[in-house]
């Protein structure tokens, strides 16, 4: 009910609102904005883990951040963090960086929580 004592009305049905359908558009709500987030902080962590390659591919200033962005382009290649890694794997390999996968996904990991953080911070 609205504060003019008028129902809430369902946006899909046009009806009055049951309890349950209020509980259900909740959750929807919750839920996009949980997943909006996910990609906020997945983005930020891309780019994070870009600079942090970045500086060990020996590149800095303009080049660091041209670097980081095209980390984070990659990661929209295909969903998830596999496309990161690759990039990541094939550039260092090129360069001679001796990281192993396994290094690169805790750092990967680690920024992610650190990006979550700054995204929950309004950062």
């Amino acid at each position: 009910m609205y504060d003019d004592g008028s129902p809430a009305v369902s946006r899909s049905t046009g009806t009055p609102m049951t309890t349950f359908d209020k509980r259900e558009e909740g959750f929807e709500k919750k839920f996009a904005h949980d997943e909006e987030l996910r990609f906020k902080a997945t983005a930020r962590r891309n780019k994070l883990v870009g600079l942090w390659a970045a500086e060990k591919l020996g590149l800095a200033g303009a080049a660091a951040e041209s670097y980081a962005k095209d980390v984070v382009a990659a990661a929209f290649e295909h969903p998830g963090s596999d496309d990161v890694l690759a990039k990541l794997r094939k550039d260092f390999d090129a360069k001679g960086v001796a990281a192993s996968d396994a290094e690169i996904r805790q750092v990967m990991n680690e920024l992610l929580a650190q990006a979550a953080a700054q995204i929950r911070a309004g950062k």
